[in-house]
């Protein structure tokens, strides 16, 4: 009897951290991933460390709108319809009142929010002529409540929530399925260069089991680590009367704006 083809994953960000553990474990399940960054050397590590001809390197600056576009369609050319996507790419620049700038937005809006809607730009319709298709946008947990340095980490990241919110009833009506990733804490490139302490940290293997098996059931949200979302959840729905002295206690500012690093000031990337 005929093998049916390996189901075909995109991952974004695939060179590091989440994204590469993501693209290894689908890998492992028998997709045939297709993953992009920027680096293609990682990206040729991380297919030499998979089970061999499980993955396929496509470098890819998310930001170049047309250049996504012509990946997406290589994908589908060489390997396949695309049957899930994981948008994962990303990064974080803090950003502190004392030395506020318009540069970190500009740069993590163009990277965390265009770069998935350019993913999302070139999926629907695809997906949307065949009735069918995942797509998971990777968001954090700092997106659902604004923390001190991370204004326009959280930003980018409460506009892939709202957007992912927003488009789920729409892209169900068409056959696709979307899911909203929120990662706490996750031992990654870019959280290693923090310096305070991470409640709750995990590890990248972790996550990508988390959000696999996540992927695999129904529910629209994955959040991680239980216990770490379960009391950022609450954080989320307090009055601001109590929520801002909770977050001065925590993070040491005081009527000054003196600072002192702490668990809650700089939330991890998904990158």
């Amino acid at each position: 009897m005929a093998t049916a083809p390996a189901r075909v994953a995109w991952v974004t960000g695939a060179s590091s951290g989440i994204g590469r553990a993501v693209a290894l474990q689908l890998a492992r399940e028998g997709w045939r991933v297709a993953a992009s960054a920027r680096g293609a050397d990682a990206l040729a590590g991380l297919a030499a460390e998979a089970p061999r001809g499980t993955v396929a390197a496509y470098p890819l600056d998310v930001t170049d709108g047309p250049a996504l576009h012509a990946v997406v369609a290589e994908i589908e050319r060489a390997l396949g319809p695309i049957d899930r996507a994981v948008l994962n790419a990303g990064t974080h620049k803090p950003v502190t009142a004392d030395r506020f700038s318009a540069a970190p937005f500009k740069a993590l809006l163009q990277t965390n929010v265009i770069g998935t809607v350019h993913g999302l730009e070139a999926l629907i319709p695809p997906m949307q002529g065949r009735g069918r298709g995942q797509i998971a946008v990777v968001a954090s947990v700092a997106g659902w409540r604004g923390l001190p340095t991370a204004a326009a980490y959280g930003a980018s990241k409460a506009a892939l929530i709202n957007m992912a919110e927003a488009l789920r009833p729409e892209l169900a009506a068409l056959g696709i399925d979307l899911r909203l990733v929120n990662p706490g804490f996750v031992e990654t490139p870019l959280t290693a260069k923090n310096r305070f302490p991470m409640p709750f940290l995990i590890s990248a293997e972790a996550a990508a089991d988390r959000i696999c098996r996540g992927l695999d059931g129904s529910g629209f949200e994955i959040s991680f680590p239980r216990r770490f979302t379960w009391v950022l959840k609450c954080l989320r729905i307090l009055p601001y009367r109590l929520y801002f002295p909770i977050i001065r206690r925590r993070t040491g500012l005081g009527p000054a704006g003196s600072t002192r690093r702490s668990g809650l000031t700089r939330p991890s990337s998904s990158a």
